[in-house]
């Protein structure tokens, strides 16, 4: 500017502020001509000046416009190795977020996505308020889009120019919000990136991005340690793993590309379902689900069930909320263990004031985690099909990162209106872990043995007396039909068998102690009968025929005479013949038959002494005493 001062002398530095304020104030040429007219009544210098301000606005003008071309600034979210993945990336943030543009990325394959354009302030606070909502990556960064080449988004702007857009008002922030993946935050490297170029742009990288690079690699299989953000040897190996494992060379760095490779395999697992953060305020709990499979659906104290669209039986959550203390989370920790949500076979951990459980049933997995804080105790239960655990594994990781018990909000323990699908063998909604076949057994002796029927207890994975007790076979007569069970530990029945030595008269009544209805109703049942034979109906002398309506779960149960003694136990009743037999028909084995089965396996019969009948009451205590619930899981 200043040799053009020299030019014009006193009336040249007029014109020049006139030029000036015109630059400022937005005026057109005709605002010129007329001031300049004005100032110069000579016509050559007139046109002299007019020729030099329309020079001066042209040059201006191209000026700023480059400027305003140069200072232009995006917030990059992601970059996709190929044309389709990244077109639906970018119809995904556009679906939420304005101005979502994408970009290939030099001559590279890779597509970024990015918002914008936006001055470089504006940008940076775009950054902030849509990370601070979690609608974009953590990783996004600011770029002033010199690595920027031809347009891919939105479709049909190819090889559009890349213009100047207003800045865009900051977003609202959603009910429901997009989960935070880990992406690639920067652009990939020219090819053939060097050791030394990987290891500068390596260095460049925050404590929390090679965090997430380890995480990647745990999830992929490769890492196995701390996840600290320490490049150590461990990690190295790792990285070498992996890039042998891609078709790399396998150096122990990983490249720019190889990085963006990583991650966008660590979070393409997630697409499709709809990580989206719930706040929950009946339950106090706030949390990432995948809002794409699954939905609320009741309140069942203390669970909030959210179950899967379609009405399918997984993928499921839970969230857990209830008041309580330490020993409410450990009585937790026991009870979740008797649902069929948490099969048998996994990992438990219980620590000073949370548990995690792992179940691993044939078609599915469950994982609950829980921790008692603030007097309430909260956390979260996911049921996913199984053989998809890397996908399951990324679901966890998102929930677990996301939880958050908020402070205050507890579920009432009355929440929710019963319907008519209440039963007893539910627990808050969700089925019972149960045998699969309950039977009968009694007590034989001081050390709590069991005597039972053959037939149940064979092919069990588990057996358990009275829900609780462990117990194994200990010995079984496939022919006598007879089988005795050893408890897991010592056990002091208050009542054992004492078997009737004389032979019992016929049509005398006898009662049979027995779990009717495969202990829904907690003890025994006592049926009443008569001894209907000394033998079976095809002359049999080691059963006896007797006159009792029995159900199938009383099998293995004794039967007993007036005075408390062991007369014989219950078999199923069924005849060899295939025929259908009267409902009150049952057959039990003799007690001489037993007697025999328990020496041959180092075991007495303790026989009777008293010989009288004894009062209703007295008798029904022996009989519910000796009887045991044998279950049979597999």
């Amino acid at each position: 500017m200043r040799p053009l001062h020299r030019q014009m002398g006193n009336k040249g530095q007029s014109h020049l502020l006139l030029s000036s304020m015109f630059l400022d104030l937005g005026q057109d040429i005709d605002l010129i001509d007329r001031a300049v007219k004005c100032m110069c009544k000579n016509k050559v210098w007139q046109i002299r000046m007019l020729r030099l301000f329309r020079t001066i606005l042209v040059v201006f003008a191209t000026f700023f416009a480059n400027a305003a071309l140069a200072q232009q600034y995006w917030v990059q979210v992601e970059a996709q190795p190929s044309l389709q993945s990244a077109q639906e990336r970018a119809a995904a943030y556009a679906g939420q977020i304005a101005n979502v543009q994408g970009f290939r990325l030099g001559n590279s394959d890779w597509r970024a996505i990015v918002i914008g354009p936006f001055d470089e302030t504006t940008a940076n606070q775009q950054r902030t308020a849509l990370r601070r909502e979690a609608r974009i990556p953590r990783d996004s960064f600011v770029t002033d889009g010199r690595s920027f080449n031809s347009q891919f988004w939105p479709i049909g702007s190819a090889g559009a120019s890349i213009a100047p857009v207003a800045p865009a008002p900051a977003p609202a922030q959603p009910t429901q919000t997009p989960s935070e993946p880990v992406v690639a935050p920067a652009p990939p490297e020219p090819t053939g990136e060097t050791l030394a170029e990987a290891r500068r742009s390596e260095a460049q990288l925050t404590q929390d991005e090679r965090k997430d690079l380890q995480i990647a690699l745990q999830w992929d299989g490769f890492y196995n340690a701390a996840i600290d953000g320490a490049f150590g040897r461990g990690t190295r190996a790792s990285m070498a793993d992996w890039q042998q494992a891609n078709g790399h060379e396998a150096t122990g760095v990983l490249t720019t590309r190889q990085r963006a490779e990583l991650l966008a395999a660590y979070n393409a697992i997630l697409a499709g379902i709809g990580m989206e953060t719930v706040r929950d305020d009946v339950a106090g709990i706030e949390i990432d689900l995948p809002l794409e499979l699954i939905g609320f659906d009741s309140y069942e104290p203390p669970f909030a069930h959210y179950g899967a669209h379609d009405g399918a039986a997984r993928p499921k959550a839970l969230l857990i909320s209830q008041k309580g203390d330490v020993d409410t989370l450990f009585g937790l920790y026991d009870i979740m263990q008797t649902l069929e949500i948490v099969p048998e076979q996994g990992a438990r951990e219980k620590r000073r004031d949370s548990f995690t459980l792992i179940g691993e049933g044939p078609d599915f997995i469950s994982q609950t985690e829980a921790v008692v804080r603030d007097g309430a105790v909260k956390g979260f239960t996911l049921i996913w099909p199984k053989n998809d655990e890397k996908r399951r594994q990324r679901v966890i990781d998102e929930m677990t990162s996301s939880f958050v018990a908020l402070p205050g909000a507890v579920m009432d323990d009355m929440v929710g209106e019963p319907t008519e699908n209440q039963r007893i063998d539910l627990l808050a909604g969700l089925e019972i872990r149960s045998p699969e076949v309950n039977s009968s057994g009694f007590y034989v002796d001081a050390r709590g043995r069991v005597l039972t029927a053959a037939n149940t207890v064979q092919s069990c994975s588990r057996i358990t007396l009275n829900e609780e007790v462990e117990a194994t076979l200990k010995a079984s007569d496939p022919a006598s039909g007879l089988a005795v069970l050893e408890p897991s530990q010592a056990l002091a029945p208050r009542a054992f068998a004492r078997f009737q030595p004389a032979v019992p008269r016929l049509q005398s009544d006898v009662v049979l102690s027995g779990y009717s209805y495969g202990g829904i109703l907690g003890a025994p049942s006592l049926t009443f009968g008569v001894l209907a034979d000394l033998r079976g109906l095809s002359g049999e002398e080691t059963i006896k025929r007797y006159d009792l309506a029995a159900q199938p779960s009383d099998v293995g149960g004794p039967i007993l005479d007036t005075s408390g003694a062991v007369l014989g136990m219950l078999m199923p009743n069924v005849d060899q013949n295939g025929r259908a037999l009267p409902g009150d028909v049952s057959f039990a084995v003799d007690v001489e038959t037993i007697a025999d089965f328990l020496s041959n396996n180092s075991m007495a019969a303790t026989a009777a002494e008293r010989t009288g009948p004894v009062k209703a009451g007295v008798l029904n205590d022996i009989a519910v005493d000796m009887t045991v619930l044998v279950s049979c899981w597999r």
